[in-house]
């Protein structure tokens, strides 16, 4: 049975994991047979958002502890990876993927991946392992993997062109499409970069699910 690593940034989607992403990748996984394990750096968060008001909230929450709420407590650190003992790594969005797992939120083109997710990451890429990219998750693609990678985070300007700033290609991508570099084995889609609802969102994580899996 293949096993895959999901990747989580917190528990919101304004400061951690969307959690719709989240959810919808989980029940995709377990609907194709396949095991997975969730994991989140032991860091703290950026800040902490009151998902109500919108407000930034004046409490600070790590974002280890908050991603168990959404794997149920069964979740590791990023620092206890076993690489081998996975056939490949998705990465759900919300901002938490660019404020937790990176810092795109605050620094655009200038971003650099938080040490403890690039260490977690690459391990999967020197392993020649599939990772999939969700919603704005993709941001990292081009530090992760260099000049000329492929990814999508849809269709908005102003990232897609960040995108490609840092050395990437950005492939313009329908709520419903993935994009996939296969050289690099690199599969992404927008989800909620578009959609306007948790069933559109779906369509996406799903095919993105099937073939992370296929390139696993």
């Amino acid at each position: 049975m293949k096993k895959i690593a999901v990747l989580l940034s917190g528990c919101g989607v304004f400061d951690g994991s969307e959690i719709h992403e989240a959810v919808l990748t989980l029940l995709a996984l377990s609907k194709a047979g396949v095991s997975y394990q969730c994991f989140a750096p032991d860091i703290p968060q950026l800040h902490v958002v009151n998902h109500l008001s919108g407000e930034v909230a004046s409490e600070q929450r790590n974002v280890l502890v908050e991603a168990a709420r959404i794997a149920r407590g069964d979740i590791k650190a990023t620092a206890d990876l076993e690489v081998s003992a996975f056939d490949g790594l998705i990465i759900p969005g919300g901002f938490g993927a660019a404020k937790n797992l990176c810092d795109f939120a605050l620094a655009g083109t200038d971003t650099t991946l938080t040490p403890a997710v690039d260490h977690f990451i690459r391990q999967f890429i020197d392993a020649k392992k599939v990772i999939g990219f969700i919603c704005i998750a993709p941001v990292m693609i081009p530090r992760l993997y260099g000049k000329g990678a492929k990814g999508t985070i849809g269709s908005d300007a102003d990232t897609a062109s960040a995108f490609c700033a840092m050395g990437g290609e950005h492939i313009e991508a329908k709520v419903a499409d993935i994009v996939v570099d296969n050289e690099r084995k690199i599969v992404s889609t927008p989800a909620y970069m578009l959609a306007s609802s948790i069933a559109e969102a779906n369509t996406g994580i799903e095919k993105l699910v099937t073939e992370v899996l296929e390139l696993a």
